[in-house]
Parts: structure tokens; sequence; C-alpha cells
């Protein structure tokens, strides 16, 4: 293959590679703005703020009971479960689906069931949110086949847990199965990262062009049988919290914090 033939290949890799970039942002957006997207997320209620079962602005009444929630409800609290009608008492676990796949509803509301490290919370999606009106976009950065690295993932020989501040100024664990390698102008760094049940990975990071509690998520697809794995940091995304007040996510773990500035990605949430 001549040399100009291999030019013209790559710049079309890269022309591809780019609109495969417009359509993955087109599609983001659309997943953030859905109607039970993360701008519907209007309010995380934990029952322990709550012992006597009634939380405010959200009907019946909801308590623990040996594992599982324990929901209570009159006709006139309007709640509908497995979309028929309900009155009387039924025993909830863990919502595990897409948050339109929940078992209680009022209206088009959306009350999902959230248990997080031994405690329970009901979570409010409503698609009519002040935020999901208010929103217009989300600014990013253009792609930029310079983000787009070939790594190396090392896992660990046992999950390990750190405990990292939340959002929310909360502690909680994050488990952590390994950690992707890969260069920056010939430097090597490091990311440690979840191992999902499918075998894809999940970094929390910050970088040089983060403020004190900016940060991002990176969800590379699994590794090859040979450890490589495509770190594509201009699909590096914004968490859900940057989209809701009410979103419960891990600031990165001791580590995670790039000392080169990442001018890829999401940048900012853009409202009207």
């Amino acid at each position: 293959m001549s040399t100009d033939t291999q030019k013209a290949h790559q710049v079309e890799q890269v022309r591809q590679a780019e609109q495969e970039w417009i359509r993955w942002h087109e599609e983001r957006t659309a997943t953030v703005s859905a109607p039970y997207g993360p701008l519907s997320l209007t309010g995380t209620h934990w029952l322990s703020d709550h012992p006597e079962g009634r939380i405010p602005a959200v009907p019946g009444q909801w308590r623990e009971d040996g594992g599982e929630l324990v929901l209570t409800a009159t006709a006139e609290d309007g709640l509908t479960v497995d979309g028929k009608p309900f009155t009387g008492e039924v025993r909830l676990t863990a919502d595990r689906g897409a948050v339109e796949t929940s078992r209680v509803a009022h209206g088009e509301r959306r009350l999902v069931v959230l248990s997080r490290e031994g405690l329970w919370a009901v979570r409010d999606f409503d698609p009519d949110s002040a935020a999901r009106k208010t929103f217009r976009a989300i600014e990013a950065t253009p792609y930029d086949a310079r983000w787009a690295l070939t790594g190396t993932f090392r896992p660990y020989d046992t999950t390990r847990s750190v405990r990292v501040e939340n959002a929310d100024g909360v502690e909680r664990g994050l488990g952590l199965g390994g950690e992707i390698a890969f260069e920056v102008d010939g430097t090597e760094h490091t990311l440690q990262v979840t191992v999902e049940q499918d075998g894809s990975l999940w970094a929390v990071f910050a970088d040089a062009t983060s403020g004190k509690s900016s940060f991002r998520f990176l969800r590379p697809a699994a590794p090859a049988e040979d450890g490589s794995v495509t770190v594509d940091l201009n699909r590096a995304v914004l968490p859900p919290c940057a989209f809701a007040d009410h979103f419960i996510c891990p600031f990165p773990p001791p580590g995670n914090t790039l000392p080169v500035a990442v001018e890829a990605g999401e940048r900012n949430r853009i409202d009207n």
C-alpha cells in the first residue's frame, strides 16, 4: 500500500469515527432528555429520614421489613402497582430495570425502590420536572482522534473496595476490579475501574481541566482476550448528578485524577 493510499485510509477512518461519535452524542442527548432520563429525577428519599413512613409529596406509607420494603396505600393515594390501581399492602424489592419498568407509579411519575448498603430509598421520577423542561443540550468537545487511545486492562486478583465521597456528601464503598493503562503523548497513565457484569468497564475520573468537584464517567467496552481495550476519552460523560442533584454519584477514587488536561468528551449541561 502506497503512502498516499495509507494516508487516505487513515483520513477515512477518522471521518468514520467522527460520524460515529456524532451519532453517539445525539443518542446520548436523547437518552438524558427522555421522559424517564436523569433530568426527570425530582427526589431520592431515604426511609431513615422518615421513620414514620410518610414521605413528603410521595403518596402511601413506606417501611422496611425483613429485607424488603412494604408499601401501604389507600384509593385516595392514587397509586398503581404493576400497572393496576392499588390499595392495601405490597412487599417490594429494589428495582433493577429501567425506570419506566418500576412497579409503583403515581400517574406519569415512577416511584423507584432503591437499596444501598442496607439503606432503603424511594426515588421519584417525574417527566414533568423543571430540569427536563429547561434542558437544551449537552456541551461536548468536538471529536478529536488524539483522544481515541488503545489501552491495556490489568485485572486485580480480587475485587477491591474503597470508600469514596459521593455527591451527597456521604462516603460509600466503590468496588474496583482492575486498572486500565494508556499513554498520552508518550507518558503512561492509569485509571482504576469497576468491572460490570457484562465485562465492560467503568471509570470515575477527573483531570487537569476539572474543578474542585468536577468529574466524569468513562465506560470502555469489555477488553479483548489479550487485555487490549479502547480508551476513547471523546466519550467521557457527565455523571447523572450533573443533571439532577438527587443522584448519589461517587467521586473519583484516589489515583483517578489525571495530571493531563483531557479536552474531550462532555463538559457541561446547557439550559434555556
